[in-house]
């Protein structure tokens, strides 16, 4: 059964509001927010179907959003918003006509010592953040760590970047990436413009892989290239310095996924 929400002074849309708009309220409710169909249907791929779904007049009317309704919501509490109200809520200049609130994945167990890892050190802008885990899911990697000072991992902006990549992910926010690393039962790669750093394509490691990225400008902070003990730099022949973290980890993560595509084909 639906209701139908008018007024921008309804409690329940305030709440959501300040979901859409606030970490701190996310991570207190205990909830995330799906915008736009492919989210949504993915998290019900993964978990089933979310808590509660929003729709806009205009949302109602569309034949995607109906069909998601009827395939990836069944159960889940349905509120319509007038148009205006909808378009208070998203966060994208061209609202989607759908939200979803689900619950926040919880992680009960530490991170595998023995699996193939992302390690994010301080990547700070949500695009970009969404689009290294995209990366990391399209590559096979399936276990990623963030440290403390990372983007919130969870939020609208890095969900929709992420495209469905974070719940094919295990994702473990605010990590200790030092300690991780010092008891990493494989090899630590940490991307570095430094004179210790070797060519991607000469380099040679041994699986599991921790692959380190760390933010534009800053880079990997110097105790986590120890802890990583090997360091690695892109090739660039070119008139730049660096690289955007994404183009960089899909360079590095790609160049593994070639490497073991040829000795499964040799």
């Amino acid at each position: 059964m639906s209701r139908t929400i008018l007024s921008r002074e309804n409690p329940d849309f305030r709440h959501w509001k300040k979901l859409l708009h606030s970490a701190r309220e996310r991570r207190k409710a205990g909830l995330l927010v799906l915008e736009g169909v492919h989210l949504v249907r993915d998290w019900h791929t993964a978990y089933g179907a979310p808590e509660s779904v929003l729709v806009s007049d205009r949302g109602m009317e569309n034949a995607e959003i109906r069909a998601c309704l009827a395939e990836s919501c069944v159960g889940a509490k349905m509120v319509r918003l007038a148009e205006a109200r909808f378009a208070e809520l998203a966060t994208t200049a061209t609202p989607a006509g759908i939200l979803a609130l689900a619950p926040l994945p919880t992680r009960g167990s530490s991170p595998a010592p023995d699996r193939d890892s992302l390690l994010l050190d301080g990547i700070q802008d949500p695009g970009n953040l969404g689009t290294l885990l995209r990366t990391a899911a399209a590559a096979g990697i399936g276990q990623v760590l963030l440290s403390a000072d990372c983007a919130d991992v969870w939020s609208p902006k890095t969900l929709r970047a992420g495209q469905g990549a974070h719940f094919c992910l295990d994702i473990h926010a605010g990590a200790d990436l030092v300690a991780f690393l010092r008891n990493f039962q494989g090899e630590g790669l940490a991307t570095a413009l430094t004179e210790r750093a070797e060519s991607l394509y000469a380099i040679q490691w041994r699986h599991p892989v921790a692959w380190v990225f760390g933010a534009e400008g800053q880079g990997v902070r110097p105790e986590i290239l120890t802890a990583a003990r090997k360091q690695v730099r892109i090739p660039m022949p070119g008139r730049m310095e660096s690289l955007n973290v994404s183009a960089a980890a899909a360079i590095c993560l790609f160049e593994m996924t070639r490497r073991a595509e040829t000795t499964r084909t040799a």
